[in-house]
Formats: C-alpha cells, sequence, structure tokens
C-alpha cells in the first residue's frame, strides 16, 4: 500500500477548489460524469485505431446512490486507469501554491480545462472522503484503490475488481445531503447530462402496473446520445424539429420555426435556435437557449455568444471552441466568441431571407410574430439592418403586408408634401385612433399598422434611415396639417374676434386632469369633417413612449401629456355655437373689445416711441405709461374672457363637443363619463 501527499505545496488546495474554481456546487456531478464519458469515449478511439480489440456497444456511464452508506458512486466501463496513472493525473496537481496559482490562471482560467485532474478534485465540494476504485483495460493490468478525505494525504492500494472502468465514490459531507436525494440527482443529471454522447444510467425504469409504479429489469436511460443537433438536417423533417422542441420546452406552444446551425470552419459549431411564438411581453423570456461544449451542458446565460437580439429565441448551441474558464460556466472574451456571434446573425438573416424568398405567403403568415426579433435586432445591432431591410414588412391597417420599398412606392405620389417630404402615416391602435385613420383614408391615404412592442422606437429608427422622410401618428394633428400641399386648404376664415370667441369658449371649459394639458385652436376642415378633433403632438409623444426603452429619456416621462382641441370652423355645431356665443356676449363684450382696441393702438404707440430711443434716454414716466397699459390690457382681456367663460359654462353643446373629443381618445372616465351620458340623454329628449 502506498501512501503520500497530493503534489501541492500548500497545505490545503480544497478551499480553493471550493472557492474559486466553482460557481456552484451542484457542478460536481456534471464534472464526474464528463470524465466518465471521456473515458468511455478514450476507449471508443483506441477501438478505432485497433489498440482495444474487445467490445464498445456496452459503452456506458451509471450514477447510483446509497443512503444508508451516504455514498453516492459514479461508474462506467470506459480505459480505467493504472496506478502509475493515478499518479500522475490524480495526485500531481503541480501548483506552486494558491497564490500562484490564482495569479497565473486568472485572467485565462480556460487553459486550465483538462488538466491537473481539476474536475475530479470538484468532488471534493461536496465530500468528506473519495475513493477511486479502476482498472485499466490493458491486459493484465491491476485494479487499485486510490483514496483521500480531503486532506493532501491519500493511499493508493490494490484492489479487486472484474472489469475495466472506473467507480468514483463520494462519501456525501453532512452540510450537502439533498445530494444523496434521488429527485435532486434526476434533475441535476436532466439539467447537465441530457444529450451526453454515452448512456448515462440512473437506476431502472419503472412502470405503472396494478396501480403503482413498479421497477423493471431495463436501465433507466436519462439521455439522448445522439440529440437532434448533432444530425444531419436534410435527414431530419419537421416533426424532428417539433418534436426536440417539445422535449426542451414541454410547455411551450409550437414554434414559428427554426434555424439548424452547422459549421466547421472557421469554427465548430452546431445547434438549433427556434424562433418562439410571443404573445405578449410577459413572455418576452431570455435564457431560453442552452450552451453545450461537446454535448455538455454549460451554461444558460449565453449572452456573451449570442447577439443580444437573439437571446429571445430558444434553442441550443454546441461548440468545443468556445472558451471557458476553469469551471466551464462563464464565457471568456475571446475573437472566436465574436466570429461565431457574427455567423449566427448572418445565419439568422439568411433564414429569414430565405423563406420570404421561397414562400411569402408563410413568411407574411408569420410577420406579426416574427418582428418582435427582427426590429429588435435593427435596434441593438445597427448592421443587422443592411441584412434585414429587404425581408422587413410594414403591414398596413388592412392587414396587407409591403416591403420598405414596395411600400415606398405605394405612398410617395400621393403623400409628399409641398415641401418634398415623404410621410408615413401610422397607428397604433386601429380601434381607438378609428376616426383619424378614416380621415386620413378619405384624402386617399394609407395607414401602417404599428401595433408591436417595439413598433415605436422602430418607427424612430427608421426615420434616421430613410430618405426624407418622416413618420407621423394619424392622431397627431388633424390630416391636412400632418401632409400640408401646395394648394393649403386650411387657411384661417374666421374673423380674429370671431375666432378668438371660439378658442376662449372651450379653452374655459376644458377638465383639469393630472399630467393633461389642453390647448384649443382652430381650423378650417371642411363641413363633412368631425366638429372637433383632440390631437397630441407627434415629438412629445414619441420622446415620452421612447422614455420607456431608453436610459436618459426620463425626463419626457415626467413631463404631461399635451393636446390640442382642434374646433372645425366649417362644421354646422361649431358655426351654430359661434353665432349663438355672438348674440350672446354682444352687448357685454362691445364696450370691453372697443377699449381693447384703444389700449392696443396705445399700447403700439408707446412702443415705437420708445424703440426710437436708447435705453439710457427713456424716462421713469414713459416706462410707467407703457407699464400701466399693458396692465389695463391685461385687466380688459380678463373680463373679456369672463364674459366668454360665463356664457360657455352653462353651455351644453361646448360640453358635449369636447366630452366628445376625451372620449374619441379613451380620457373621457369615472364622473365625467357619467355626466356625459346623462347629458346625451337630456339632449336627446
Amino acid at each position: 500500500m502506498q501512501k503520500g501527499k497530493i503534489g501541492v505545496t500548500t497545505e490545503n488546495i480544497f478551499p480553493v477548489i471550493k472557492k474559486f474554481l466553482y460557481s456552484d456546487h451542484e457542478i460536481f456531478l456534471r464534472e464526474m460524469i464528463s470524465n466518465a464519458v471521456d473515458a468511455t469515449q478514450k476507449l471508443r478511439t483506441l477501438a478505432v485505431t485497433g489498440e482495444f480489440k474487445g467490445e464498445t456497444n456496452d459503452l456506458k456511464v451509471s450514477v447510483s446512490l446509497d443512503e444508508k452508506a451516504g455514498t453516492l458512486t459514479i461508474s462506467d466501463n470506459g480505459i480505467g486507469m493504472t496506478a502509475e496513472e493515478i499518479d500522475k493525473y490524480i495526485n500531481q496537481i503541480a501548483f506552486s501554491g494558491v497564490t500562484d496559482f490564482l495569479d497565473k490562471y486568472k485572467d485565462k482560467a480556460e487553459a486550465i480545462i483538462g488538466h491537473f485532474g481539476l474536475g475530479f478534485y470538484s468532488a471534493f465540494m461536496v465530500s468528506k472522503k473519495v475513493e477511486i476504485i479502476t482498472k485499466s483495460y490493458r491486459d493484465g493490468a491491476q485494479a487499485v484503490k486510490w483514496s483521500c478525505d480531503g486532506s493532501p494525504e491519500f493511499s493508493l492500494e490494490n484492489t479487486e475488481k472484474a472489469n475495466r472502468g472506473t467507480d468514483i465514490v463520494l462519501y456525501i459531507d453532512d452540510d450537502c445531503k439533498e445530494f444523496l436525494e434521488k429527485q435532486k440527482i434526476e434533475s441535476l443529471l436532466n439539467k447537465y447530462c441530457k444529450f451526453m454522447a454515452v448512456p448515462i444510467v440512473f437506476g431502472k425504469r419503472t412502470e405503472w402496473k396494478d396501480g403503482k409504479n413498479v421497477e423493471t429489469d431495463e436501465d433507466n436511460v436519462i439521455n439522448n446520445v445522439e440529440p437532434l443537433w448533432a444530425k444531419t438536417p436534410s435527414d431530419l423533417k419537421d416533426e424532428d424539429y417539433k418534436s426536440f422542441y417539445r422535449t426542451l420546452f414541454p410547455m411551450n406552444d409550437e414554434p414559428l420555426f427554426w434555424i439548424h446551425l452547422n459549421v466547421d470552419y472557421p469554427f465548430n459549431l452546431t445547434g438549433i435556435l427556434y424562433f418562439p411564438r410571443v404573445k405578449n411581453s410577459i413572455e418576452l423570456q431570455r435564457n431560453k437557449i442552452q450552451l453545450f461544449c461537446n454535448q455538455v451542458f454549460v451554461t444558460d446565460q449565453v449572452e456573451g455568444i449570442v447577439p443580444e437580439f437573439l437571446t429571445l429565441l430558444h434553442g441550443v448551441i454546441d461548440s468545443p471552441d468556445i472558451p471557458l474558464n476553469v469551471s466551464r460556466s462563464y464565457l471568456q472574451s475571446d475573437a472566436n466568441v465574436k466570429k461565431i456571434s457574427t455567423y449566427i446573425t448572418k445565419k439568422v438573416a439568411d433564414r429569414l431571407n430565405g423563406i420570404f424568398k421561397e414562400n411569402r405567403k408563410e413568411y407574411e403568415e408569420k410577420w406579426n410574430d416574427l418582428k418582435l426579433f427582427v426590429n429588435y435586432g435593427m435596434l441593438s445591432q445597427p448592421d443587422f439592418y443592411d441584412r434585414a431591410k429587404d425581408f422587413s414588412l410594414f403591414t398596413d391597417v388592412d392587414g396587407k403586408n409591403f416591403t420598405y420599398e414596395e411600400y415606398r412606392t405605394l405612398i410617395k405620389d400621393n403623400q409628399t408634401d409641398k415641401d418634398g417630404t415623404l410621410i408615413y402615416l401610422y397607428a397604433t391602435d386601429k380601434e381607438e385612433q378609428y376616426s383619424y385613420i378614416e380621415a386620413a383614408r378619405a384624402k386617399g391615404y394609407s395607414v401602417v399598422l404599428a401595433d408591436g412592442q417595439l413598433d415605436v422606437p422602430a418607427v424612430s429608427m427608421l426615420e434616421q434611415k430613410f430618405d426624407k422622410s418622416r413618420f407621423v401618428r394619424v392622431d397627431s394633428d388633424v390630416i391636412d396639417r400632418i401632409i400640408v400641399k401646395d394648394n393649403a386648404a386650411n387657411e384661417q376664415k374666421l374673423a380674429e374676434n370671431d375666432t378668438d370667441l371660439l378658442t376662449q369658449a372651450f379653452q374655459s371649459q376644458m377638465p383639469k386632469m393630472e399630467k393633461a394639458e389642453f390647448m384649443v385652436a382652430v381650423e378650417a376642415l371642411g363641413e363633412t369633417a368631425q366638429p372637433v378633433v383632440a390631437t397630441q403632438n407627434e415629438y412629445m409623444r414619441r420622446m415620452k413612449e421612447m422614455s420607456q426603452y431608453q436610459q436618459g429619456m426620463a425626463f419626457y416621462a415626467q413631463m404631461p401629456d399635451t393636446y390640442t382641441i382642434v374646433l372645425n370652423s366649417d362644421h354646422a355645431l361649431v358655426k351654430r355655437i359661434l353665432e349663438e356665443g355672438n348674440a350672446e356676449t354682444a352687448e357685454k363684450l362691445k364696450p370691453i373689445l372697443s377699449e381693447i382696441k384703444g389700449l392696443q393702438a396705445r399700447e403700439a404707440a408707446l412702443r415705437q416711441e420708445q424703440g426710437k430711443k436708447k435705453a439710457e434716454e427713456i424716462t421713469q414716466e414713459e416706462k410707467d405709461n407703457l407699464k400701466n397699459t399693458e396692465e389695463s390690457l391685461s385687466k380688459q382681456r380678463t373680463e373679456k374672457n369672463d364674459v366668454i367663460a360665463n356664457y360657455a359654462k352653462d353651455n351644453n353643446a361646448i360640453h358635449q363637443l369636447i366630452d366628445l373629443a376625451l372620449l374619441q381618445n379613451g380620457m373621457l372616465k369615472g364622473a365625467a363619463l357619467d355626466k356625459f351620458i346623462k347629458r346625451s340623454v337630456d339632449l336627446i329628449k
């Protein structure tokens, strides 16, 4: 029997293993089984080269629990080890000390993978003692048993073992007893070992018999040794991909479609990425792409290797060329990672473009689900726009789809304003903005439906990409002021006093709402147009919407919503309100308006006179005269506004029109809505 110390000068390497190498204790099982799989794979290689003459069809790795003994055992029938090999691969952890180790490998920990037996030593994170019972595949090999209790001391002795291979026996520590639970081990095997290249056996399969689960003689193999991504795409059918998706994500709806990745230069990469169906923002789940290294699960945190916008996809990626640190849990910054990311982006774009060209009808049917991914890609990765612009679509409010170029051709003749700017009209809700859409249609204009989760940010992005173009939401103004033509149909026809009366009558009756401000404007919109329309400034509304997506724009989110109530001076109702207003206020307003006219003339004369002088030449008396005139003018204007407001407060037609405009925009609620309904009933009577 041989005794000795593990080849490390520090008194105890195990705290380093626990604290530095591995971020999660459960990783030990993956490392143990990965080593066992490696041992069987090496035997297969030796069989191919002729160095091993025996049978390789029975290769497997077995995991077993003995709760009474407190052990977890991982067994393989691979190449096994001799005493010399144990000494070389297990005992000689050739570090010069903990400090040197940390300094040497903290920035390039990937150099450690596969060296110094560190994968094996992860067993000590959960074990108070570890035994290796192993027998080499070589003819006449002597079986040996290695034992260590977590200190640098070990023992190595000859033992009996009937067959080649290795048993690793872990005596689970008292504070890690959950690793003796069948359910826990089963879940870890499913997480880390579901697609390993050698059968992983955990107990026996059970079947339902006589009202209970009964154990059979058949091994319970928990993994698929040849996962779908490792197969040739031409050999697979659609149902194969759908079935595999159900295996990965059993609770999800059927995917839209998938992309099979398969490349061997300049790096090795295989995988399958699925586009999931996304019904709402709650379902926007990241970390649904599993990263494997030679069919061994590594992580589902793939931000470093998959472009940000594609982290919304689901599926698997497998690459032996991904640089990992010693715990295989974190990606290292590496040129290969950037190449892989670029390749995946190109592959996704090519696949989407291929589907669009080959079967546009099918593509259009899926576009409403797809556009979230495409928009996210164009917004987060500028070079993706160049790939995606040919298969990105606009959908109009009638549900028809157009490429960007097709839509530009459709609208350029009719929707170019007097300055030569092409105006893209869009709506975010067909129902809420119905009347505005209809007003645009009446002019022969087309309206794009932008009701997706990222459509509003995409609009701002496209506005920068398209030449001499502007995107305007259809309810941001009356349609003739959105697309202004040369023949300017909206010239103001009312006299100044009439415009003033209408404006003040409605302004004085506007409701007080939290975080909302209202302004009133008068426009000649035509006799058949609505009598009153509420609009919201495009720029401010879009800035508020963008503040939801971009940091640093919170300022806009705090600003009140500003609405313009546009009165149609051509409409019979507005004309009647104006006539009644003039009739009811004329007597009271006549002296006030006369006084205002006189004060305005006096103010203009004083300003003109003072404008001829330098500031220091203006006397105090002259300054006081101007100030008193301004104050008198302000007082008269207030009196005028009070007269108009007094008339308006009892005018049901004014209140009804204001409420209609608010109702049209979903802003009439609670007591105000109840009052509107009662007033409507009274008017019908």
